[in-house]
């Protein structure tokens, strides 16, 4: 299937939203970790760590901009692949909970994060590898 100008101009929008989102967390985590977690505890430290949110915001806002942009088909598509992710990643998430009353290491919650995209994206690959 050709990519038609409009979805090249599309998706250049998109990466440079969520670009910009990631740059912004990425500093805002940075400058959290960095300065935040020294800090005394209280209101201004907490507000200080949890600044990097604000990126991760600007995310969500440049993602929903983008499927907004989508046609009908490739939100599907994405729906699709997002909810076989999702999927994937609650087994995988149970399972480790199972390994972790037999004494594998407590994982972070990020971790389930990390997972989610991961799980997405191979989803993503191998469904655009059978359309193929």
């Amino acid at each position: 299937m050709a990519v038609t100008k409009r979805e090249k101009r599309l998706g250049n929008t998109y990466l440079r939203e969520l670009g910009g989102s990631l740059a912004v967390y990425a500093v805002l985590l940075v400058a959290a970790i960095r300065f935040g977690r020294p800090m005394e505890e209280g209101v201004l430290r907490t507000i200080f760590l949890l600044s990097p949110m604000v990126g991760f915001c600007l995310g969500l806002w440049a993602i929903a901009r983008h499927v907004n942009r989508m046609d009908e088909y490739m939100r599907r598509i994405l729906l699709e692949s997002v909810a076989l992710g999702a999927a994937l990643t609650a087994g995988l998430t149970f399972t480790y909970g199972f390994l972790e009353t037999a004494g594998y290491p407590k994982l972070s919650m990020f971790a389930v994060w990390m997972v989610l995209c991961g799980s997405t994206g191979v989803v993503t690959m191998i469904r655009t590898l059978r359309q193929r």
